[in-house]
């Protein structure tokens, strides 16, 4: 007699792939339109860092498994008591961890408050015309923790951000591209190809200056366009040309 039992096989809450120089990380709870859940939350960072631990990879592109990017917390888990709202990144306190390599956002359907968090952490956004944004912390009685409200405000200006946050209106990707809350919008089954594409542009750059530029936007952005933040870029610009030529440019 055989006592064996099959059981069916465990899909995993993140989908992890390579092409080449370029890591594809995805939210891949389907079914629950991507909605955070305790192990989502926790394995989707992981799979950034992981992604960017690696020399090879010069680019993350971050979707979700079709039909959402990311619907948010799942409700289920907020409504029993998860603890939501802690740093999850000490010293970064966006949705993503710090990384070496841009991270591009491919955002395949709706983006939802934490989901909309999570794409705000990306470099930048490329969309689906399926794709729609909304905040809605406010409709279910929470509130933004993630950076939404130093984020949103310098892709679309503060009047806007704060219709999205105060009425939980959806953008379409149409709108989210005139607001430059994305930078294109594709067709939908061309999506991915096309973020992968991008990121391979991004990989044929000088990498270390890639990283460094990039480090740069970071280190000026809490300066504004004040005299300091000119000086900073202009010295490590002197910086990274004695490093790289033996000489200040």
């Amino acid at each position: 007699m055989d006592d064996s039992h099959t059981f069916p096989e465990r899909v995993p809450v993140v989908l992890e792939e390579r092409r080449g120089p370029v890591a594809i990380v995805t939210l891949n709870r389907p079914d629950a339109r991507n909605a955070l859940n305790a192990e989502l939350a926790a394995a989707f960072p992981q799979a950034v860092a992981t992604a960017d631990a690696d020399p090879d990879v010069q680019a993350i592109v971050l979707t979700g498994s079709d039909p959402a990017f990311c619907a948010g917390f799942d409700r289920r888990d907020v409504d029993s008591g998860e603890k939501k709202g802690e740093n999850p990144h000490p010293g970064h306190w966006t949705a993503l961890p710090r990384t070496r390599v841009p991270v591009i956002g491919a955002i395949n359907g709706a983006a939802v408050t934490g989901g909309l968090e999570i794409a705000l952490a990306c470099d930048f956004l490329v969309a689906s015309e399926r794709a729609r944004f909304a905040d809605t912390h406010t409709k279910v009685g929470m509130v933004p923790g993630w950076g939404l409200t130093v984020l949103l405000p310098r892709l679309i200006g503060p009047a806007r951000a704060r219709f999205m946050s105060f009425t939980g209106e959806f953008v379409d990707a149409a709108t989210a591209l005139a607001w430059g809350l994305v930078v294109e919008v594709t067709p939908h089954d061309r999506l991915v190809e096309r973020a992968i594409e991008i990121g391979n542009a991004i990989a044929s750059t000088h990498a270390d200056a890639t990283t460094e530029t990039r480090a740069l936007y970071d280190d000026v952005r809490p300066l504004g366009d004040s005299d300091d933040a000119f000086a900073v870029e202009n010295q490590r610009a002197r910086l990274w040309a004695a490093k790289r030529f033996g000489g200040a440019s």
